[in-house]
């Protein structure tokens, strides 16, 4: 039996819903002119990556040195290290996913961070609302039109010389990334109509007279594909440039290749706008697909690809910002919620708890596992099927937003992510 990784039939509405909501946002390019700077001489960058549909930690890291984590997992369970098909080595406990060897080199260079048996405040296994607490950063389930991340520029420090702008990647602006302060907002190729180089005239002299607002969100628009298509021959004009290769060792594993470039469009353009000195400095964007039901395949099969591509994606942004821009960049990694730690009839997992975050970038106090680890006991599990979540994601985004950006406690605690100022920031995190 095959599985679709998008077939969980909430997944498929989930993903139309974000399309209406987000669609109207997605069809115009706004420009920002920050509030605010970062003090010293710095330059950080942040991006976030949001996996849709639930990524499975215990395959991601899995905790090969915890005694019940064999028979808990049974057939999908990971080798240890130097079995055949094992993992890499990360401490005593944990190993990572064979199909990351870039990011196993990150991690031993102390730019990678494991952050696990994390989750957000939400405990339920609804898409729907587990995605939409991550994004919007509350306490609980609540309708908000915004997001944390949003909220993060639009509350930066008041100092300093340099001047972020937000980014958004993909088709819609995720709702970490919706809300008063404006983001640069890029569609990938494929999802692009071409546009002549009278009709862009056209609506240039259109909006000029009619609509400045709109003309220079246009403009804006229209320097946005000029930095992205270094080749074009009409300024501002889309043209069609070279699919990106494959750059990292998932290619060569036979990661097919429409996946790949789905993973490496995206974080090439996310270096290209993010590299320049006045690019923009926060971003956001995200990759489907980790909703994995049945034949899961943590090493060859649907999530072994996929954790391939998104190394691929890890490498491809590495590389394009190049040393200089690495050195103060974070990504964060996240999902909505983990698998389950039981394993179910068709060699898949359901719905869970507690997961995995990689926090990755030259500005990361890397090498090791972030983890108050709960044991994969019976009496330990969740719900008697789950992971336990023992950290909170929010600690963690605090700390990364408070020493990486520079953003006060108390603006973290009541404004980024509301009613929570008995979630303490983890320091530490940043070089």
């Amino acid at each position: 039996m095959t599985h679709d990784p998008l077939s969980c039939p909430e997944n498929q509405v989930l993903n139309r819903r974000t399309l209406l909501r987000g669609g109207a946002a997605s069809l115009a390019l706004w420009s920002f002119m920050p509030r605010a700077a970062i003090a010293g001489t710095r330059d950080p960058r942040l991006l976030t990556m949001v996996l849709r549909g639930g990524l499975d930690g215990l395959s991601l890291a899995a905790p090969v040195g915890d005694p019940n984590y064999a028979a808990l997992r049974q057939l999908i369970a990971m080798p240890k290290p130097g079995e055949t098909g094992g993992g890499l080595a990360l401490d005593d406990m944990f190993a990572l996913n064979p199909n990351m060897p870039f990011l196993h080199s990150l991690y031993r260079k102390k730019e990678a961070l494991v952050v696990h048996a994390v989750h957000t405040p939400y405990r339920e296994r609804s898409h729907f609302d587990a995605q939409d607490v991550l994004e919007n950063g509350m306490a609980g389930v609540t309708k908000s039109s915004d997001g944390w991340l949003n909220r993060a520029i639009a509350n930066l420090p008041a100092a300093g010389k340099i001047s972020p702008k937000g980014l958004s990647l993909g088709p819609v602006v995720p709702l970490v990334m919706r809300g008063k302060a404006e983001v640069l907002s890029w569609i990938p190729k494929v999802y692009n109509l071409p546009l002549r180089e009278s009709t862009v005239a056209r609506l240039m002299d259109l909006y000029a007279h009619t609509d400045p607002g709109l003309s220079k969100a246009l403009t804006n628009g229209l320097e946005m594909v000029r930095v992205a298509d270094a080749s074009a021959t009409v300024a501002g004009a889309p043209t069609p440039t070279a699919v990106a290769q494959p750059v990292s060792a998932a290619g060569a594993r036979g990661l097919n290749a429409n996946q790949f470039r789905e993973f490496t469009e995206a974080a090439e353009m996310a270096a290209k706008f993010m590299k320049p000195a006045d690019g923009p400095r926060i971003g956001a964007l995200s990759y489907n697909g980790w909703d994995t039901h049945a034949n899961e395949g943590v090493l060859q099969g649907t999530l072994g690809n996929r954790l391939g591509g998104l190394d691929a994606a890890i490498q491809t942004l590495h590389d394009g910002l190049g040393p200089d821009a690495w050195k103060d960049t974070v990504v964060l990694i996240v999902t909505e919620f983990g698998r389950t730690a039981r394993v179910n009839g068709t060699a898949g997992t359901d719905h869970g708890s507690a997961t995995c975050a990689l926090f990755v970038g030259g500005a990361i106090k890397g090498g090791r596992v972030h983890a108050d680890w709960p044991g994969l006991a019976e009496a330990n599990l969740y719900e008697n099927r789950d992971l336990k979540p023992t950290t909170d994601l929010r600690a963690m985004f605090k700390g990364v937003l408070r020493d990486h950006l520079g953003i006060p406690d108390g603006v973290l605690g009541a404004t980024i992510f509301p009613d929570s100022a008995a979630v303490k920031g983890v320091s530490g995190l940043i070089v």
